[in-house]
């Protein structure tokens, strides 16, 4: 298996999961957060998109360093349709692209407030990994707006395998 057909598994895989949390995320929880200056469940969703996109112009040769980040949706449902269309737009670039693509450099931080080039391979896996970590994020934040949280890697209390 290529390198770029391991991520495109995995990616799929993950892409699947957080759609499942999204779902299961009440619209009318959306402007939930767990403190004052803390971003909302709308906003920390709006990042799985700007993920995908970045994995979709980095894939196919439209990285732009540096970012431009759009605001969060509106509501709830903009969030969900703009994850459906980033993640469409990251899988046609993942089976659009060559395996080759996965060693070229874009730039990307590399340090606190550094710059330089790193190979589209480890862009992608971090964000994928980054995509990840704030699905943990919305989970906790749906913990503690009383939501069910759905089985991500194992059990949850809403979705016991036993």
């Amino acid at each position: 298996m290529s390198s770029r057909q391991h991520f495109i598994d995995t990616f799929n895989r993950e892409n699947a999961t957080t759609r499942k949390v999204l779902a299961a995320m009440s619209p009318a929880k959306s402007e939930f957060k767990p403190y004052a200056n803390a971003k909302t469940a709308r906003e920390v969703a709006h990042i799985f998109s700007l993920g995908q996109g970045g994995i979709a112009a980095a894939m196919s040769n439209q990285w732009q360093w540096p970012p431009v980040f759009p605001p969060a949706p509106a509501t709830w449902a903009e969030v969900i349709a703009n994850f459906d269309a980033t993640s469409a737009a990251a899988k046609a670039a993942l089976a659009g692209a060559s395996d080759a693509r996965l060693d070229e450099k874009v730039m990307f931080f590399t340090g606190p407030k550094q710059f330089g080039e790193i190979p589209v391979s480890d862009l992608i896996w971090f964000m994928l990994h980054d995509s990840i970590h704030h699905r943990g994020q919305l989970s906790v934040y749906m913990r503690a707006a009383d939501e069910k949280v759905p089985s991500i890697y194992g059990p949850s209390a809403a979705e016991p395998w036993m």
